[in-house]
């Protein structure tokens, strides 16, 4: 804890102390920081899902999590609350003490696109909620609470690409552009789940337009080294999160898991297994602990959601076979990036992080 509370002079009173070393958090904390709470709620709707007692015709890891105490989903969705709560609330004081490294954030290339997410963790969250269903009004005014700041960040983002053309996307675009998107798929699936048709359909379309933008921008790409530092490595698997969300999005609007939401699926399934034949894109990013490391599993969790999805409508035993390895993977890989966090806090606030800090002669 050295490098977050040094030792301070000897006049100096433990009130300034905790002041000095609070602002000194909040000059390093950042947006990225959301890539913990996107992590943990999505895998309290991944044990939501998995423990539905309603799915009879359950296959081992259903089974598994339907044995489970209810409790534990609980303590799994507290956790996550928890979490989320207290980001938002460091996010909120580093608005009022350090408002010009928000502006700052917000020009930023890389900064920007994790202004989402909060968002969509929260509304990842609400999905989860064991005390929130989705035709209660409590439901409905908190899809409003967080899907209006998505639409505004929207309307900045989108209407950039749109009004400035190919070369402010082609500079500015990383594979972190893709959590706007991700956050219109996630709000279409929570506004299906209210059954409100035509809300859905128009964020899906929404962010499903500019992803095929985005995604034929990001693959033809020639200069992600200037784009992307290289500790930022892990947010390649964002490509992974984007086909999954989708997946899961349309599944919740058209009621089944047809075949778009297969296609999509697969996708997802393709590019998961095209990262992880490529260790070395990651092997320098994994020589130092960073934040960045929860990257790896959002993608993964919502990846482990779809096959869920998958499974049950497809009902075989490759199918369950494949929702046993991403889930048992997806699980696995956030306890192991909560005792590496724990094992590391003193490298969790650094100056000069490189998803505000790098250069940013990319920015839009």
């Amino acid at each position: 804890m050295e490098a977050l509370f040094p030792p301070p002079p000897q006049h100096c009173s433990p009130l300034k102390i905790i002041k000095d070393s609070i602002i000194s958090i909040l000059a390093s904390f950042h947006a990225g920081y959301f890539r913990i709470s996107l992590s943990l709620c999505s895998q309290a709707l991944l044990w939501k899902i998995l423990g539905d007692q309603s799915i009879e015709d359950a296959h081992a890891l259903r089974r598994v999590f339907q044995m489970l105490p209810s409790t534990a989903f609980l303590l799994i969705w507290s956790i996550a609350l928890f979490t989320v709560t207290s980001l938002s609330l460091l996010y909120i004081l580093r608005c009022l003490v350090h408002f010009e490294m928000v502006k700052l954030e917000f020009l930023h290339h890389v900064g920007v696109n994790y202004l989402f997410a909060p968002w969509i963790s929260w509304l990842l969250l609400l999905q989860s909620s064991p005390f929130f269903t989705p035709k209660t009004m409590y439901y409905l005014v908190l899809w409003w609470v967080f899907v209006i700041p998505m639409v505004v960040l929207d309307v900045k983002i989108y209407g950039q690409w749109f009004t400035k053309g190919k070369r402010s996307l082609s500079t500015a675009a990383n594979p972190t552009s893709q959590l706007s998107v991700i956050g219109n798929l996630v709000g279409a699936r929570a506004a299906a789940q209210m059954g409100w048709k035509e809300t859905c359909i128009c964020m899906f379309s929404l962010g499903m337009a500019h992803y095929l933008v985005l995604f034929v921008t990001l693959y033809q790409r020639l200069n992600v080294g200037n784009c992307l530092p290289t500790m930022l490595s892990p947010v390649f698997f964002l490509f992974i999160a984007a086909p999954s969300m989708a997946s899961l999005a349309w599944d919740s609007i058209s009621g089944c898991f047809d075949n778009l939401a297969k296609m999509l699926f697969f996708l997802s399934l393709f590019l998961f297994l095209s990262l992880i034949s490529r260790p070395t894109l990651f092997k320098k990013s994994t020589r130092k602990f960073n934040v960045a490391w929860w990257a790896y599993s959002f993608p993964m969790t919502i990846l482990a959601l779809a096959s869920a999805d998958y499974a049950q409508e497809v009902n075989n035993t490759i199918a369950h076979g494949v929702m046993l390895v991403l889930s048992s993977l997806s699980v696995l890989v956030t306890l192991g990036l909560v005792v590496f966090t724990a094992l590391n806090t003193d490298k969790l606030f650094l100056p000069n992080d490189p998803a505000v800090s790098s250069p940013s002669s990319n920015n839009p």
